[in-house]
């Protein structure tokens, strides 16, 4: 062997063992972090909200305008149901409930009266502030929350649900109950037929309830399903 070899192994045995240690290293982070395109994906969750007291769970309900107009309000005099408006589902409120039964108007140290500029940055939702007002009065006040927590919880709650866009027409159409749960439960992964209702009045869809665990998780609610609308033919009246 010349002396070039001989002085030429060595130098060849170190760059292997370091391109070993390397590989080594890289294959231990790997284990430890896991891939990093994955970690969005499994830590991704929604933000928490102020946790409510007192009570097992909320009910969301959710008002179609255009059936509510029609019934109170045809000649379109206030803002809900004012011409230049197009208001689909709206927030009717956010209902502390129990297993049984639900509390209503209860003692806090907040005021009654809901601030006007509070009110008014829900106006996207919730388009009035008499129906602000009472809601926070009848169910607002049981939450165990501020009337600023209640009302985050509320607009965190409506955000939660996706309102499929089958359900957002500006035609008149012809459904039921079980096709808008289905449409419903289908454009929300976690939402079941058991964890809402659809009520009706006059023959119109009236509202769309989902119930909610404190967290804003979808839950079951026996009760509030039992109690929905059993017609097999409702109409939707068009968003204006």
């Amino acid at each position: 062997m010349t002396d070039f070899r001989r002085r030429l192994l060595p130098l060849f045995a170190a760059l292997l063992l370091s391109a070993c240690s390397g590989e080594s290293e890289q294959q231990q982070d790997a284990v430890a972090t896991g891939p990093a395109t994955t970690t969005p994906i499994a830590t991704a969750q929604a933000k928490p909200v102020p946790l409510g007291s007192g009570f097992d769970f909320y009910v969301l309900s959710l008002s179609w305008s255009p059936s509510w107009c029609l019934e109170n309000d045809p000649s379109g005099r206030s803002q809900q149901c004012a011409a230049e408006n197009d208001h689909g589902f709206i927030v009717h409120g956010l209902w502390p409930q129990n297993e049984q039964g639900y509390p209503e108007f209860c003692r806090t140290r907040e005021s009654d009266r809901v601030p006007e500029t509070l009110g008014r940055t829900l106006f996207d939702i919730m388009p009035s502030m008499g129906l602000i007002g009472h809601e926070w009065r009848k169910h607002g006040s049981c939450s165990g929350l501020s009337q600023k927590d209640y009302f985050t919880v509320l607009r965190a709650a409506r955000e939660r649900v996706t309102i499929p866009s089958a359900l957002q027409s500006e035609t008149r159409q012809r459904t039921n109950a079980a096709e808008i749960e289905a449409s419903l439960t289908a454009a929300n992964p976690g939402l079941r037929n058991d964890a809402l209702a659809v009520t009706c009045a006059a023959g119109r869809v009236d509202e769309v309830r989902i119930c909610f665990n404190k967290d804003l998780s979808f839950r079951a609610c026996t009760a509030i399903d039992r109690a929905g609308c059993r017609m097999k033919n409702l109409s939707l009246p068009a968003i204006p």
